[in-house]
């Protein structure tokens, strides 16, 4: 006979899963949308932000199909890292850097979308292990200059991203953005369109990915060229 406490465990994993699992049929269908709208057929990943939601949440999106996933803070990635260690995750992280957390970051993330400094660079690709291959990185840009946001000035991209090429453990992939939130699609499409401005300038540097694009932007991030959304809430549901 099955524990009551047991009965109540089992039946809320499978409400959440069921949750999810609808959760994630909308936003597929928003992804596809959006390609259809910009004349797309592909090349969106879904990067699942899984920021304050424990490993069991993660383990159901894994099981869903979702293989990238993006935290925000590194010791609450770590722990989740851990606990999945046995699944094909790809680990993308994207909070700030803090200069003295650069060590596990560049051991433990396939990914670092907040590059903003080459002092940080610099410590990645030091600190990179050997027997890993390059980290994949993007250079964050405070598209919309708020003071509140991190993020290099337009202005600077060019410059920090031929550094950054120049570093042996990295492998700079784009540009990473977090605009100023928009209720008007045209509003939300704007800043969108100066970062893919600001990538195809950097067409010769050979980047290929755009990250841009969360829960209630991802649609115009995607008209506007993104290849990677990184999707928390819509996903999750709220925190």
């Amino acid at each position: 006979m099955v524990a009551p406490e047991s009965c109540t465990a089992i039946l809320k994993y499978r409400t959440a899963q069921g949750s999810l699992s609808s959760r994630l049929a909308a936003l597929r269908r928003r992804i596809q949308e959006a390609l259809r709208q910009a004349g797309r057929a592909d090349g969106v990943t879904l990067v699942a932000v899984g920021k304050t939601h424990p490993p069991e949440v993660l383990l159901q999106a894994y099981r869903a199909g979702i293989r990238h996933f993006g935290e925000n803070y590194l010791q609450e990635a770590l722990a989740k890292q851990k606990a999945l260690a046995h699944l094909d995750i790809t680990w993308h992280f994207i909070g700030p850097i803090q200069a003295n957390k650069t060590r596990a970051i560049a051991s433990c993330f396939h990914w670092v979308h907040s590059v903003d400094r080459l002092k940080v660079a610099r410590r990645l690709s030091e600190q990179r292990p050997d027997f890993l291959p390059p980290l994949n990185v993007c250079l964050q840009v405070n598209i919309s200059g708020e003071a509140s946001k991190a993020g290099i000035r337009p202005e600077e991209v060019r410059e920090l991203a031929e550094a950054v090429l120049a570093l042996p453990r990295l492998r700079l992939r784009g540009l990473m953005a977090i605009p100023a939130p928009a209720e008007d699609f045209a509003a939300q499409r704007a800043p969108f369109r100066r970062l893919r401005e600001l990538f195809e300038a950097c067409a010769d540097l050979g980047l290929d990915t755009l990250s841009m694009g969360m829960s209630a932007d991802l649609e115009a991030a995607i008209v506007e060229g993104a290849t990677l959304v990184r999707v928390g809430s819509a996903l999750f549901g709220p925190r």
